[in-house]
């Protein structure tokens, strides 16, 4: 039992500061998949604007 505990205590924390890591990453990794979707709208349609005025 004493020895679970131990593994609890030295492995508890970086679980947790993990965990934490990853829930504040998600969102900033949708907020930049959005971001990349919306450029490459615009690409496109500076694309196609480009070949409309050649």
């Amino acid at each position: 039992m004493e020895e679970m505990l131990k593994l609890v205590g030295n492995f508890g924390f970086p679980i947790a500061d993990s965990t934490y890591l990853l829930v504040r990453i998600e969102g900033k990794l949708n907020e930049l998949s959005t971001s990349i979707t919306e450029l490459a709208k615009a690409v496109a349609v500076l694309k196609a604007w480009e070949s409309n005025n050649e």
